[in-house]
Order: structure tokens, then C-alpha cells, then sequence
């Protein structure tokens, strides 16, 4: 592997290891200057890869997300959600996920394309452990895990900016989600029972799905509504955590 990469995180799970790296990409652009003369200027931005090593076990990636894969590795399709292919269509347009993800087996290399985009490795510890994520956020894992939809019970879910369905996690295993900030700045708020959550919808990258959401105005009454200024937000309940982004709109 060229040493230009350099690995800024990594999990090992059973048979697979999961590994983040980060290099610097400059992105020129032309200018004009003094006299006319003409210029390319830029600054660095950087760039991150996942790569997923393989010792006998399996991993789920994103479909589109491959870059290049080496070793002796078999490929298929997998399946994410059960029933003919209408209602797979349907969780796939509600939730914004692919209906498949790629499975790689075997022994070798993946590498995921090269994106400005923040990941986030993560552990479930299992059998009883289940998140729902943001829309889009899933990015690979285990096939330990299962990757299922969790549907919203009212139309609101639509509207929140989360859409009506969301990717669900369950199981054992290592799982990598795509986020809107770095890992240092998403905050983990534990709830215990005894007191609620009230999220602004974008916020929210993930949470326990133990917990009980409610997806409504901020305050009832549409003439209440329209002059709090704010749009649905989440309410959480319950036992669990809920994972937000604040400084995502900075």
C-alpha cells in the first residue's frame, strides 16, 4: 500500500477489520491577476478511504461505494429487506437506502472510493443491540449485522427530513456510518426514563431503537406552529441513546 494514506481509525471485528485513512487533495481553480496574467491557486482538501481487510470473514458495503478490491474474494448481491420487489422498492424510495449492498467473502483488500465525506466506526455489541440511523448514513458492516427498515408509524416521518423510513442495524459486529461532522464533534445523550429528547429532525444521525420517537410540531396547533418558526422535531423516549450533529449547519 503507498504510504501517501494515513489510517486515522480502525475496529477489528470477526474475520473482517475496518480501517479509516485520510490524505490531502488539492483543488486548483484559475484565476486572473495583475496585467491579466493568469493563475491556479488552490487550497488542500482531504479526502478519506475506508478499507476492509478480509481473514476468512464477510462485510457489507454500500452499492457504488467500491473503488477496487484484490484478493481471492467472492462477490454477491445481498438482499436487505425480505417480501417481492415492490415492497423492497418501496423501503428503498422511503428510506433513501439501496434495497441490496454488496457482500465480499473471502480473503483480501476493499476499498471504498475516495470522499471529502465524514465516517464514524462503530461496534454493536449484540444480539439484543439495534440503531436506527439517518437516511443515507449506512456505509458498510459485518454480515453479522443485519440491515433492515424501520418505518415510521405516522405520515409526519415524511416530512421531518428523515423521510418515512430509516435504516435499521441489528445484531453483533463492526459498522461504519457516513456523517455530516467528525466524530469528536457528534454528542451522545443517554436517556434514562425518567425525561424526554426534542430533536430538530436534521440533527439526528442515530439512536437506540429501544427508545420510544414521536415525530410532531414543537407545539400543537398549526397557528402555534407556524409562529414557534420551528418545523416537526423528534421526541424521544424511553431507555437509550440518541446520537446528534450540532455543529453540522456551521
Amino acid at each position: 500500500m503507498s504510504d501517501y494514506r494515513t489510517k486515522i481509525d480502525e475496529k477489528t471485528g470477526r474475520g473482517a477489520r475496518f480501517e479509516l485513512y485520510q490524505f490531502k487533495r488539492k483543488s486548483y481553480s484559475l484565476g486572473i491577476g495583475g496585467e491579466g496574467a493568469t493563475y491556479y491557486g488552490g487550497e488542500p482538501i482531504t479526502v478519506r478511504q475506508l478499507r476492509i481487510i478480509l481473514d476468512g470473514g464477510s462485510a457489507l458495503l454500500e452499492p457504488g461505494a467500491l473503488q477496487y478490491a484484490h484478493g481471492k474474494l467472492q462477490v454477491e448481491v445481498q438482499q436487505n429487506e425480505q417480501g417481492g420487489f415492490f415492497a423492497r422498492a418501496v423501503r428503498s424510495a422511503g428510506s433513501g437506502e439501496s434495497a441490496y449492498a454488496t457482500r465480499y467473502s473471502g480473503y483480501g483488500e476493499v476499498w471504498s472510493e475516495p470522499t471529502s465525506k465524514q465516517f464514524i466506526i462503530a461496534e454493536m455489541d449484540g444480539p439484543g443491540d439495534a440503531l436506527i440511523l439517518d437516511d443515507k448514513a449506512f456505509y458498510a458492516c459485518e454480515s453479522s449485522i443485519q440491515v433492515k427498515t424501520h418505518m415510521h408509524n405516522t405520515i409526519s416521518g415524511v416530512l421531518s427530513g428523515n423521510g418515512l423510513m430509516q435504516p435499521k442495524l441489528e445484531g453483533t459486529g463492526v459498522f461504519v456510518v457516513e456523517a455530516p461532522v467528525p466524530v469528536d464533534e457528534v454528542e451522545a445523550i443517554e436517556l434514562d426514563g425518567s425525561k424526554e429528547l426534542i430533536v430538530d429532525g436534521d440533527l439526528m444521525m442515530m439512536y437506540s431503537a429501544s427508545l420510544q420517537v414521536e415525530l410532531r410540531p414543537l407545539v400543537r396547533g398549526l397557528r402555534n406552529a407556524m409562529r414557534s418558526g420551528e418545523g416537526l422535531v423528534f421526541v424521544f423516549r424511553g431507555r437509550g441513546t440518541v446520537w446528534l450533529t450540532p455543529t453540522m449547519r456551521i
